[in-house]
């Protein structure tokens, strides 16, 4: 059942948030809010999209007055059936082959039963998919075609988990209040409610991807180990994960393809985005480039904050403790460091309770390595009052999009080392044309997973106080000539003032 925080009749746009604000602080939620907050003219709705409600604790953020609407949904709670054998509908039947025959084929179009919720709701109701007679029948021939040599229960649980969602999004599009647009900053699940809501109710669709939610799960399967089998691992066949999770891959990929179809906009943060979505199936007509920014003025003025002489012997990491920001490499370069600067200090400034389990080996290996001194573990706090004391910012990330927080540190007078990833490069060296790129550089680009190319940057920046401040000067120059928050408003309100067109006058 949805849970309602805020509930109007109406609002003027609607975002659909998967597993973000208000409930997880992050570049995306910091996104939401921003838009919220700097656009008080629209009235904002959220469909807020989670796991399991255990996974989240309270809200991250202060609501702001014009969000009138937040409904809560949780896509893989466990819902209490009786099991009851059912037969199902043949005809229904035919049309899953003909969408698992898209899911499986990448040349096939997309079924028209795809993005009809009455599919899902009369056709194909969910427990006919759970308990039907002939559902059964089709999930045991595919297992016997494509993967007889795993275990069926592996399998069978694998498909009811990857599509377990779409119903729930179904039902989702028909209690819906009156909305004027759609804005999902995402693909996968969210982005595929979008396309549902937009084809079922003739609303115009916008796409803005952050990174690219494609890419990132395919990065999250493919290095995950929550596939566990029951199995001794010694007994395994490697073939038996590689295929679970080559299914969510492809399952991925294709709902971002159906969302790429439907939705108006693409929209990207830099160029680089462009071209993976274009890759991915995106149209490059509808693309469209709009960068982050930040308020420029506010930032600036911790400027006042900053030690006067020297380069402060601290190295800040913004961003939440999860494996995707490869914190690990961060803490073995810092092992590096210190052996050539004995008093520098990491300061982790994030979240830690997304992925417990993580945070605790960052714990440890720290404790490990000898520097458990050295590396602060902050936790969630006011960036104005830690970018001051930082002398570098650092991101050592193996997937991002475009990180709010180098934007945050540049206008704070923080330079930045960073993984090439995503925009990272594009920031820090100028990437949006000549003019950016003769600034010159606000910091250094390194190898992903490099600790000792990290550790060189580190002790550089930190050692030689004319290189930093060379630095800071581009940073600040490159972040109040190309990044200011006021550009970046004005052109998604013109987005939506025109994609609402005279609905935005009712």
């Amino acid at each position: 059942m949805p849970k309602y925080i805020r509930r109007a009749k109406e609002v003027d746009i609607m975002i659909l948030g998967e597993g973000t604000y208000p409930y997880i602080r992050g570049g995306v939620s910091s996104w939401i809010h921003q838009l919220f907050v700097g656009l008080p003219e629209f009235k904002f709705g959220i469909v807020f999209l989670g796991s399991r409600e255990e996974d989240y604790e309270d809200m991250k953020y202060e609501l702001p007055d014009n969000l009138v609407h937040l409904e809560v949904h949780y896509m893989f709670d466990d819902e209490e059936y009786i099991p009851k054998k059912r037969e199902g509908s043949v005809e229904a039947m035919q049309t899953v082959e003909e969408l698992y025959s898209f899911f499986k084929n990448e040349k096939d179009e997309i079924p028209k039963a795809m993005h009809d919720i009455n599919f899902y709701l009369k056709d194909m109701p969910y427990k006919d998919f759970l308990f039907g007679h002939n559902s059964w029948k089709f999930i045991e021939e595919k297992y016997q075609q494509n993967c007889p040599d795993i275990s069926f229960i592996d399998y069978f649980w694998t498909v009811r988990n990857i599509h377990k969602p779409i119903w729930k999004l179904a039902k989702i599009v028909t209690k819906l209040p009156r909305i004027k647009l759609i804005h999902s900053p995402s693909t996968g699940y969210a982005g595929f409610l979008g396309a549902l809501i937009s084809y079922d109710k003739k609303l115009p669709f916008i796409l803005t991807e952050h990174g690219i939610y494609t890419r990132e799960r395919k990065i999250d399967m493919l290095t995950a180990d929550w596939v566990d089998f029951k199995k001794p691992s010694l007994l395994k066949q490697p073939e038996e994960t590689n295929y679970i999770k080559e299914m969510w891959v492809r399952f991925f990929e294709r709902i971002g393809e159906f969302t790429y179809i439907k939705a108006d906009h693409i929209l990207s943060l830099y160029s680089g985005a462009r071209d993976i979505q274009v890759q991915f199936g995106a149209d490059i007509n509808k693309t469209q480039i709009i960068p982050n920014a930040v308020d420029v003025d506010a930032l600036n003025k911790t400027l006042e904050n900053r030690q006067k002489e020297g380069v402060p012997q601290v190295i800040t990491l913004i961003g939440r403790v999860v494996s995707i920001k490869d914190i690990k490499t961060f803490i073995r370069a810092m092992r590096i460091t210190i052996n050539e600067i004995p008093e520098a200090e990491a300061w982790i400034v994030g979240p830690m309770d997304e992925d417990v389990e993580y945070a605790t080996e960052c714990q440890n290996m720290a404790e490990s390595l000898g520097i458990k001194d050295n590396i602060k573990f902050l936790g969630f706090q006011n960036i104005k009052e830690i970018l001051p004391k930082s002398g570098l910012q650092t991101l050592t990330s193996i997937s991002e999009g475009m990180p709010l927080v180098i934007l945050e540190g540049f206008a704070a007078g923080v330079p930045c080392v960073a993984t090439n990833v995503g925009s990272c490069s594009d920031l820090i060296k100028g990437g949006l044309h000549e003019e950016d790129i003769a600034l010159g550089s606000a910091g250094e680009i390194t190898g992903i997973a490099n600790p000792s190319a990290l550790a060189t940057e580190y002790i550089r920046y930190l050692k030689d106080e004319e290189l930093w401040k060379k630095a800071q000067a581009v940073a600040l120059e490159r972040v109040e000539r190309y990044y200011r928050q006021e550009v970046f408003l004005n052109t998604y309100k013109d987005i939506y003032i025109k994609e609402m067109g005279d609905a935005w006058q009712e």
